[in-house]
């Protein structure tokens, strides 16, 4: 009976991250898309988003094969267990694939909220993985040990394109609200 409750929290935790991982560079493939046209020539800002993409595409591949390795499927889950997907329904009243990523960049205030909700995600998740990193199931597995200690290394450059953006220019930092929406979620 642990044992199986053992391997259902892995199955559910593996499940929510593969499909968090997905969502994330497959949509963050559309922002550089629209960041690309808006500052062509912002080499730096560019990279440091083509990094945090290739990132999350890495987390997604190490899940699956997780997945692939031990002969099991994730489980369907679906928006509701995405937190970029909740965080900007919320935040823009709509879904991430409704979302138009060059109207987004067009205007500066509403690519500073998306700045905002990205990096709060990527904090959060950081420090999901801190405490997963402690988990006392988690520490069984050694193949997710070592995903989720990559994905430590990795986080902290998710953030700092898009909190680097808010200060070059000019911009707020997430307040208070945002966080206790980010929290909520």
């Amino acid at each position: 009976m642990i044992s199986w409750f053992q391997r259902r929290y892995l199955d559910v935790l593996g499940s929510i991250y593969i499909y968090n991982e997905h969502r994330g560079y497959t949509a963050i493939d559309r922002v550089l898309e629209a960041v690309r046209s808006r500052w062509p020539d912002d080499y730096e800002f560019i990279a440091k988003i083509e990094k945090h993409r290739v990132d999350e595409r890495k987390h997604y591949m190490m899940f699956r094969r997780w997945f692939e390795r031990r002969g099991t499927m994730p489980i369907a889950v679906d928006r509701a267990f995405g937190h970029i997907d909740r965080f900007i329904g919320i935040m823009f009243g709509s879904s991430i694939d409704q979302l138009d990523q060059m109207q987004l960049v067009s205007d500066d205030r509403q690519f500073a909220r998306l700045c905002r909700v990205i990096s709060l995600t990527e904090k959060r998740g950081h420090r999901q993985v801190e405490i997963l990193l402690r988990h006392p199931i988690v520490r069984k597995d050694s193949t997710l040990m070592k995903t989720f200690r990559i994905i430590e290394v990795d986080e902290p450059s998710h953030w700092t394109p898009y909190d680097g953006w808010l200060t070059d220019h000019g911009c707020r930092q997430p307040s208070w609200w945002e966080g206790v929406i980010d929290a909520f979620i």
